[in-house]
């Protein structure tokens, strides 16, 4: 007769689930702003998930990157690349003519009076607006916070409604 024992949490415990990652666009043509971006949010889960991180070096290339993943969470989206206002282009793009309302848009600029916060957020249907000096490891973490419970409840309701 063996007499191994068996603890509960070894019995007990469910197997790993592998949940679907949030998408998560950086869009800026600044490759450390990537890095340290990537960095600050690597062990960042929400409802269990992690995120998956896509990269653009540019709006041309953000472009073709939401296109090919139109359930993308959230879109960093620095506003001075190609040209002064090559991100707020896009911005555009992705709302009007991809017709996408559900990416999360966040403005975020190393140059604030390019693109001043007052009147951008009037102007344009982006969800925030971040300078990148005030967007420390705590900050990013509150805005993903914010914007994939958005997320996540406009999916929701999405669902619920017919076709």
């Amino acid at each position: 007769m063996s007499e191994k024992l068996t603890f509960a949490s070894e019995r007990d415990s469910p197997e790993p689930v592998n949940l679907r990652p949030w998408k998560v666009l950086i869009v800026d043509d600044d490759e450390e702003v990537h890095a340290i971006t990537m960095l600050a949010l690597r062990n960042f889960r929400f409802d269990g998930r992690p995120l998956s991180f896509l990269n653009s070096y540019s709006a041309t290339e953000g472009e073709i990157v939401i296109r090919e993943n139109p359930d993308t969470a959230i879109c960093l989206l620095d506003v001075v690349m190609e040209t002064d206002r090559a991100g707020l282009d896009l911005a555009d793009i992705i709302l009007t003519r991809l017709g996408n309302t559900l990416t999360r848009i966040v403005l975020r600029t190393g140059e604030p009076g390019q693109a001043p916060e007052e009147t951008i957020i009037a102007d344009y249907d982006i969800n925030d607006y971040k300078e990148k000096t005030e967007l420390t490891r705590s900050k990013l973490h509150t805005l993903m916070y914010s914007c994939l419970r958005s997320y996540r409840g406009i999916i929701a309701i999405k669902k619920q409604l017919p076709d």
